[in-house]
């Protein structure tokens, strides 16, 4: 079977992962309200159910729903390492969340889109150019300025991180697993096919640990962000699935690199508006530089002109 590559329409892949990095990047700050009125399985039971549900019904509306030819021919064993990695991508997320906070989960998470770069280089042979390269120096040396702080709170609190950021690494390493294999199976069947049998998939392994019930003790906000989250899985993993139906992996997760800041940025609004839900982030002109110097080497990284 051969290599997947992109369509060459690198505008609407760009655009497409412009609008995943922000809804990834505000996500953590609605999970960590969630989570203060349910487990972390009933959580993940109810984002799968439905983003299958609304996925589903939109498809069959379209009469494109996926077809049993195409079916046929899928690497089912494919499918199934994108659908575990990716189910234990949401579980870890969610536990190493709830032991740390929103911004240190952004943190380590970003691990995910370079581990998914440094494995399309390697499986898909995308290419770096000089210039992206050196974005790449540049994004390093902004996120060790940007998340300085962070960081060294997690050295210093080690009983209290240590295990939460264990589990965030792990969540980042299924993640990269899930993204490539996701990009492969592009070959055989259109993305929203693939997240539909995806979801449908994690929402039948996480239902027995879910618990229903608990739904009917949240408060407003609490069900606002729980429906806030299930929606936001199904438009930003749509966007994320065509992105790199469009584009480079190595460029998308460029791109995504960017999320942290969209989370610092949005915890800070909150912890200024809404402090007892979501203590505040104070950001230091070092951080903003580090911002900058992220937002700065990710494009850099995207937008190099060869084989754009």
């Amino acid at each position: 079977m051969g290599l997947h590559s992109s369509s060459g329409r690198w505008r609407l892949g760009l655009a497409l992962s412009v609008v995943t990095a922000f809804l990834w990047g505000i996500l953590p700050i609605a999970l960590e309200i969630t989570l203060q009125g349910l487990d972390v399985y009933t959580v993940t039971w109810f984002r799968f159910s439905i983003a299958f549900g609304i996925l589903g019904l939109y498809l069959a509306a379209r009469q494109q729903l996926p077809p049993r030819a195409k079916l046929r021919v899928t690497s089912w064993k494919l499918l199934a390492v994108a659908t575990i990695f990716l189910a234990i991508n949401y579980l870890f997320y969610l536990q190493g969340l709830a032991q740390t906070s929103p911004a240190n989960a952004q943190v380590l998470i970003q691990l995910a889109p370079v581990l998914m770069g440094v494995g399309a280089i390697v499986i898909f042979k995308e290419r770096y150019t000089l210039q992206q390269w050196g974005g790449v120096g540049v994004l390093s040396a902004g996120f060790v300025l940007f998340f300085h702080e962070q960081l060294k709170m997690a050295i210093v609190n080690a009983s209290t991180y240590l295990l939460g950021n264990l589990i965030l690494v792990i969540a980042a390493a299924t993640w990269a697993v899930y993204a490539l294999a996701q990009k492969q199976l592009l070959q055989q069947l259109p993305s929203s096919n693939i997240m539909l049998l995806i979801y449908g998939v994690c929402s039948g392994l996480f239902a027995p640990l879910a618990s229903p019930h608990l739904l009917g003790n949240l408060t407003p906000l609490q069900g606002a962000t729980l429906l806030f989250c299930a929606l936001n899985t199904v438009v930003a993993y749509g966007a994320f699935a065509e992105a790199l139906e469009h584009w480079d992996a190595s460029r998308v997760s460029a791109i995504l690199a960017t999320t942290p800041i969209v989370t610092l940025v949005g915890v800070t609004l909150m912890g200024q508006f809404l402090p007892k839900l979501i203590e505040a982030e104070h950001l230091t002109y070092g951080a903003i530089i580090g911002a900058l110097l992220v937002v700065s080497g990710s494009m850099s990284i995207a937008l190099g002109r060869k084989g754009v």
